[in-house]
């Protein structure tokens, strides 16, 4: 989606990362919005590691209500999170954070993702990161997941 497609009603989250405007996360996130047809996307926010610290403090007071975390800030979200789910507390790492009266909640995908597959062991990282990008988009704008779907998307140019 271009700037310029962007309006009013498009629904909208954060990704948060070195190379967040061009990495996977953006990539995969935006394809399975425009294979939903669904009016949203993924804004990305570069950062440098000098600049982590401060963004995740202010998070809390900001605009940004869903943002997604690239796997170079995964552990380091951890501290700044008032809770963790059961996943991100064993893997000491997040995925995603959501932003709710302030706090910052973080939450991890891993068990999520392979509770799709029914031999999750034979996947490889890329097959389960697309279908992290499926659960995120489910959760906040209604995408459908279909697993049968990742090799479309990973195939896309």
């Amino acid at each position: 989606m271009r700037p310029d497609e962007i309006k009013p009603d498009t629904g909208l989250c954060t990704i948060l990362g070195h190379n967040a405007q061009t990495g996977y996360m953006r990539k995969y996130f935006n394809k399975i919005m425009k294979l939903n047809g669904l009016n949203a996307t993924a804004i990305a926010l570069n950062i440098s590691d000098e600049h982590f610290d401060f963004t995740m403090t202010n998070v809390g007071q900001s605009k940004v209500t869903k943002m997604m975390i690239e796997k170079e800030f995964g552990a380091k979200t951890v501290h700044y999170c008032e809770s963790l789910d059961t996943c991100s507390t064993r893997e000491g790492r997040v995925d995603f954070v959501e932003i709710k009266e302030g706090k910052v909640l973080g939450y991890c995908l891993d068990d999520e993702a392979q509770a799709l597959f029914d031999k999750p062991e034979f996947l490889d990282d890329q097959i389960l990161f697309v279908a992290k990008m499926m659960l995120i988009a489910n959760r906040w704008f209604n995408a459908k997941i279909d697993v049968d779907d990742i090799p479309i998307l990973i195939g896309e140019k």
